[in-house]
């Protein structure tokens, strides 16, 4: 009987790096291997000239999945020729992280080489985790290169943002894509030992659909050409039939609660804000081919239907909550429909934020400035003893009034909070406002001045 616990013979270094996924193999070795991030690793460029030097500090990559963030540490490694000592977010803890640290310090003072502590999925370290950083990374002893999908200003602790460089990488365009596909057809450590056929559009399909994603390409390659037999030639032909097959449904970057859910509705509602309909549905179609929640959607819309559109169009605001009750009502995938609806709706409507900033002065003042006393004649009442008793009296009801309107204070102060924008319907609400800010004008004009007052503050009558 064989022992549970004995340890399974070695694999030959062949056999172990054959079995490696292909993007693992197609790993860069170089900075000119590298596929794209020209902004920052392009000649001349301060990343560049950092590792090129050896002057490098703490750094932490920022950028989607795919994008070469741990490769581009292990190249720095390389290139520098300092230690690398990788951890994760995800699997360490505080007393594993401590020895890692100290094993890097008792490196440097005896043989005097630098460590690169790399850190994937950074943002997964709680606040024990990151404060155990900060003496190492402060006196030198490691240079931290974390490596996060998310807004490290949000997820990471400003101590240890303000002691590393942060550089954020992009997604691969499809020139990049391309670029690493053929190194890994024609490579000895990728498929060079297969004799591969790949047609133009089959490839040029991979780089659009991997949403600048390589290590997706990669793996999409790799499955296409290990499931497909060669033909009468020998060669495997690589079709763009076959690599729609080997990728499948397209994988849309977006995390629902992480940047990429926040970068899309951002981009969403500054389109419609912006009156373009056309980009508004793109990103509408993003969120919802990627499940994104149709109420939080419509939520959205309510929202900015009042804060972006409001009086220049006030049936804006109808439409969205229509949108909001049909989502609930009907429900996906029919919902859409009215979000399509409601999008456009609002794109297209004429735009005025002057409500929004209207409430937003006034409760600056309220917050920042002298609470205003309500007028007497504008308080309740309660009853008649009451109003007479405490002289909350001389309320003018405006209907008995002609055009139902009548001059009287409704707040002790001059200042203009709302003011209509000449958009849409707010055009016609700016124009009732001037006609009644003229009655009063007239009114004003037309009354005798306040007579003085008496002892106690009141005035006389």
């Amino acid at each position: 009987m064989s022992n549970l616990f004995e340890q399974p013979p070695a694999e030959t270094p062949e056999l172990s790096s054959a079995r490696r996924p292909l993007a693992a193999r197609m790993r860069p070795r170089t900075l000119e291997e590298i596929a794209g991030q020209n902004h920052m690793l392009g000649p001349g460029k301060l990343l560049r000239r950092a590792i090129e030097a050896d002057r490098l500090s703490s750094l932490i990559l920022y950028g989607p999945p795919g994008c070469g963030k741990t490769s581009l540490a292990e190249v720095i490694a390389r290139t520098t020729k300092r230690a690398f000592d990788r951890s994760s977010g995800v699997l360490s803890n505080v007393a594993g992280l401590r020895q890692s640290l100290e094993a890097a310090k008792q490196r440097r003072a005896v043989s005097g080489r630098e460590t690169i502590l790399f850190i994937d999925e950074i943002h997964r370290f709680n606040k024990a985790q990151q404060d155990v950083l900060l003496p190492y990374v402060e006196e030198g002893a490691v240079t931290l290169i974390g490596a996060t999908t998310h807004n490290p200003f949000f997820f990471i602790n400003n101590p240890l943002t303000s002691r590393s460089q942060i550089f954020q990488l992009e997604p691969l365009d499809a020139t990049a894509v391309t670029g690493l596909l053929r190194r890994a057809l024609t490579s000895p450590e990728g498929l060079g030992h297969l004799k591969i056929a790949m047609d133009d559009n089959a490839l040029a399909h991979l780089a659009a659909v991997c949403e600048g994603d390589g290590r997706r390409a990669l793996n999409a390659l790799e499955i296409a050409a290990l499931t497909t037999a060669p033909g009468p030639d020998g060669a495997i032909h690589l079709t763009r039939a076959v690599t729609e097959e080997s990728i499948q449904k397209k994988a849309v970057l977006y995390d629902h609660d992480e940047d990429g859910h926040y970068d899309t509705i951002s981009a969403f509602i500054k389109s419609v804000r912006g009156s373009d309909p056309n980009a508004a549905l793109y990103w509408l179609a993003k969120m919802l081919y990627a499940g994104e929640d149709p109420r939080f959607v419509a939520r959205r819309l309510v929202i900015l239907a009042s804060e972006d559109i409001g009086n220049a169009d006030p049936r804006g605001l109808s439409v969205a909550v229509a949108a909001l009750g049909a989502v609930d009502f009907v429900g996906m995938p029919e919902a859409r429909i009215a979000l399509a609806q409601a999008t456009t709706y609002l794109a297209t409507a004429p735009k005025s934020h002057a409500a929004y900033m209207g409430l937003e002065a006034a409760m600056a003042d309220v917050k920042d400035g002298r609470t205003l006393p309500v007028p007497r004649a504008l308080r309740s009442t309660g009853s008649k003893r009451a109003a007479k008793e405490f002289g909350h009296q001389g309320y003018q009801y405006a209907h008995e009034f002609e055009g139902h309107f009548v001059d009287q204070e409704y707040v002790p102060t001059d200042k203009v909070y709302y003011q209509p924008s000449a958009e849409g319907y707010e055009e016609i609400i700016r124009k009732r406002i001037e006609h009644w800010n003229s009655l009063r004008k007239a009114s004003r004009q037309r009354k005798p001045p306040a007579p003085p007052p008496t002892k106690n503050g009141e005035g006389r009558g």
